[in-house]
């Protein structure tokens, strides 16, 4: 148990708070390493590029071209039959091309302003990949802690436990409790162990977990626990309501959503508009024939144009695009509800989170009290059996493992609370 004691020291020594990681820290980490935020960061870079690209739509197209032809002519008559003298060229023709489109139905500006929302798309939804990462890691962070103090709790029963079957092995040789005592003793010791080495897995499970979302930790890097998110939280529901309206993610997703498809609307009707185009056209050519060397002309072109499908294909991606809108705003509205009852629920849980944890503070107030007492009694020998000592200290037991999971889910129940509103992101935690 010596042994066990020294491994079960150096464990706990993790979650120390002298010159411990905090979870700022670890969230700090998160945000830097996390290969799901690395990519939605890249993706928000190539919608920067998408709007670059429907920009240059706006501008005049400059085209240079150039090509070289060799020509062998095997036989050449004229009309009357008689062979015609044969003057191979080799033409090589250079332009240039400058064209503007001037009209399109607005089909460009529609998807301009569909790439500039694609932008604010891609910066909601690196929000709410943030928000998704973050809460993960949060867990991750105190699930770990948990881990080890379920660790020192067990190890604690474990070393109790061990000195009250030495105690009661003794007092059993002086005949003053029976074998039945005895063996109570034993069953409880023996399943303290258990519980220390299911604890002892849970540890590399939490651990396991930690460096997935956070990235690897050191052997002697310490966690510091707290109690309290480090940010402030609404106070009330109706200010969590409110601003989760203006700053939840799902809500701004699904509202630039139906602002595309309405945009989608516009350019699929600029497919059934005229469009015009100006151009202008300088070439050259070189050896044009044989009887012309060189040839130089500029062609100024005007072109209108206006489609028409007899098979109605643009009218039918009207008509699809309508129904995508109908179907965004229902999405919208259904947002708009969810988040309602996301914000409430998660506001109901950290109200029903502080008041257990207020019960199992008291809870375990009174086991202590309660375990002292009858150990008193039983080392005293007043009329208390080893069963009771045994149940107290489960109780006890049992009480401070509640309490560190209460302490945890509170802090996280502040966290769950901070996302449903919208504001567990990088800019309000202070990471960036």
């Amino acid at each position: 148990m010596k042994k066990i004691s020294l491994i079960t020291f150096c464990l706990i020594t993790f979650v120390l708070p002298v010159n411990a990681a905090t979870l700022s820290d670890a969230l700090k980490k998160t945000y830097q390493n996390n290969l799901e935020l690395k990519a939605e960061r890249k993706n928000l870079e190539v919608q920067k590029e998408v709007l670059n690209i429907s920009k240059s739509d706006f501008f005049p197209t400059l085209t240079l071209s150039g090509t070289k032809s060799f020509e062998d002519i095997n036989k050449l008559t004229n009309q009357n039959g008689t062979d015609a003298s044969i003057t191979n060229t080799n033409p090589m023709t250079t332009s240039v091309k400058l064209e503007q489109t001037l009209l399109d139905g607005k089909g460009r500006d529609s998807t301009y302003e569909k790439s500039k929302l694609g932008l604010n798309l891609s910066e909601a939804k690196l929000i709410k990949k943030e928000q998704e990462v973050f809460l993960k890691a949060i867990e991750a962070y105190t699930g770990l802690i948990l881990a080890y103090e379920k660790l020192s709790i067990n190890e604690e029963n474990v070393n109790l436990l061990q000195r009250q079957f030495e105690i009661d092995n003794a007092r059993l040789s002086r005949a003053q409790i029976t074998a039945t005592d005895l063996a109570q003793s034993q069953s409880s010791l023996a399943g303290a162990q258990a519980g220390y080495i299911g604890a002892q897995n849970s540890i590399i499970t939490s651990k396991l977990a930690y460096e997935n979302i956070i990235g690897p930790i050191n052997s002697n890097e310490k966690l510091k626990k707290i109690y309290n998110a480090d940010v402030s939280i609404p106070s009330s529901l109706v200010e969590a309501k409110k601003t989760s309206e203006q700053k939840s993610p799902e809500l701004i997703i699904a509202d630039i959503e139906y602002g595309q498809s309405e945009l989608d609307v516009k350019i699929a009707r600029s497919d059934l508009s005229p469009t015009a185009k100006l151009s202008l056209e300088r070439t050259y050519v070189d050896d044009l024939s044989a009887t012309y060397d060189e040839r130089e002309k500029d062609v100024l072109q005007a072109t209108v144009s206006w489609p028409f499908q007899f098979g109605g294909k643009n009218r039918s991606n009207v008509n699809k695009n309508l129904q995508v809108k109908g179907m965004k705003k229902l999405l919208l509205e259904n947002a708009y509800r969810n988040n309602t009852q996301s914000v409430t629920a998660a506001w109901s849980t950290l109200e029903s989170s502080k008041s257990f944890l207020r019960a199992v503070q008291s809870q375990v107030k009174a086991a202590e009290i309660a375990n002292e007492g009858i150990s008193f009694e039983y080392e005293s020998g007043l009329n208390r059996s080893t069963f009771d000592v045994l149940q107290s200290r489960s109780n006890l037991i049992n009480a401070k493992i509640n309490l560190a999971e209460a302490e945890r889910n509170y802090l996280l129940a502040q966290y769950r609370l901070i996302k449903s509103v919208g504001l567990l992101n990088s800019e309000y935690l202070k990471l960036r």
